[in-house]
């Protein structure tokens, strides 16, 4: 897993502190290119993995990637899975079984029994939640995926309904058929390492906000501490400068040095903001180094 990962939220309008701001940035990246040059600032920085949601435009992105193997060698997808906008837009112009029926393949045992409005009463749970991660995985068909993430949307909720199973279901199907790691976003990290232990996932991946002032950190940052201690995981920390509220030379500093966190993510719309950020990381790593 790479220590430093690139994140799309700035491709897509999301911004956790300012609308005006998830405004500017989704008119910046309305169109493909600019989010291509973006992406190529972040590979000439040095960043190789790309942390992305399902979002419909992502295929855009993977269909150019996939199209230049010369200019992207190395560059790799961390996808995120359900984009959860897209299912519910689905949900309200089609209804629960139209939705089923859009994102599923067509044909088979699933669709004969989707016709003519029957329920999924007695169907095969694992089989129908499988098939729609092999329909979130198409965009990235023969591109580099060592990693794939449930995104915290789900994550959460199967943990608030105490489903563990959930997660063994998507952790044996990403490493059987994908031959990739699960990930897990989460909001509660505390109380997923036990969860995910339970079903004998160990040492899991697992993205969550990780940042100095304790934003967004359920239980608190003692709480993550303690819980790494007794359940250990390889940390993806995001959310680092709690959305702008930390100083980024600050909050990086800071970050480094929990002995938890394995990668950083995060976001940006320009080089200069690209480079800056890589730099603080690659001399706070180096000066985390020489103080070990």
């Amino acid at each position: 897993m790479d220590r430093i990962l690139f994140g799309d939220n700035q491709f897509f309008g999301i911004n956790h502190m300012s609308e005006d701001k998830a405004r500017q940035q989704m008119m910046q990246f309305a169109e493909l290119p600019a989010i291509l040059d973006t992406l190529t600032a972040a590979r000439d920085a040095g960043i190789k993995a790309f942390m992305c949601t399902t979002h419909d435009r992502i295929s855009e992105i993977a269909d150019a990637v996939r199209s230049a193997p010369d200019e992207w060698p190395d560059f790799q997808f961390y996808p995120c899975m359900p984009y959860a906008h897209k299912y519910a837009n689905a949900v309200t112009d089609l209804g629960y079984l139209g939705t089923v029926r859009k994102f599923l393949p067509s044909g088979g045992i699933f669709d004969t029994a989707l016709r003519g409005g029957k329920a999924l009463m007695g169907r095969d749970v694992e089989g129908i939640a499988t098939l729609l991660i092999d329909a979130e995985m198409k965009p990235f068909h023969g591109l580099k995926t060592p990693i794939v993430f449930v995104q915290n949307v789900i994550t959460d909720m199967l943990l608030g309904l105490g489903y563990a199973d959930a997660f063994k279901i998507f952790a044996d199907h990403i490493r059987a058929r994908y031959d990739a790691e699960p990930g897990f976003i989460t909001m509660n990290l505390p109380m997923l390492l036990p969860m995910l232990a339970s079903v004998g996932i160990h040492n899991p991946i697992v993205c969550a906000n990780v940042n100095k002032s304790g934003f967004r950190m359920s239980g608190g940052i003692e709480a993550y501490r303690d819980a790494t201690q007794r359940w250990p995981a390889r940390v993806i920390a995001m959310s680092v400068l709690a959305s702008g509220a930390i100083p980024a030379a600050e909050a990086i500093e800071w970050v480094v040095q929990e002995p938890y966190v394995r990668s950083i993510l995060f976001g940006a719309s320009s080089e200069r903001n690209i480079r800056s950020t890589v730099g603080l990381i690659e001399r706070f790593d180096t000066m985390d180094m020489m103080a070990a």
